[in-house]
């Protein structure tokens, strides 16, 4: 599945545009390269991606088309979440 795509589905980002956006700035890795939003997504890809002030790393668990926003958060896990001090 496409990074985009994936990211709106798990509703780590809430748009499909603003995902490919975020891809395009180089504020998204996969496994530690920087991904485009067409950068295909597997199960146990390590996602990096660069909130602002916040540095998100997730795994994904689990890749589905379409899904709940109750089963969304299941389909990656956090493994860390970072502030960035911009000095």
């Amino acid at each position: 599945m496409r990074l985009d795509k994936f990211l709106k589905v798990s509703r780590l980002i809430k748009r499909r545009t603003l995902a490919k956006e975020v891809a395009e700035q180089g504020r998204i890795s996969i496994n530690g390269n920087e991904a485009k939003a067409s950068t295909v997504v597997k199960v146990g890809d390590e996602l990096s991606i660069r909130f602002g002030q916040k540095l998100v790393t997730v795994q994904v668990n689990e890749i589905k088309e379409n899904a709940r926003k109750e089963e969304a958060d299941q389909l990656y896990t956090v493994i860390s979440e970072k502030r960035l001090n911009e000095e």
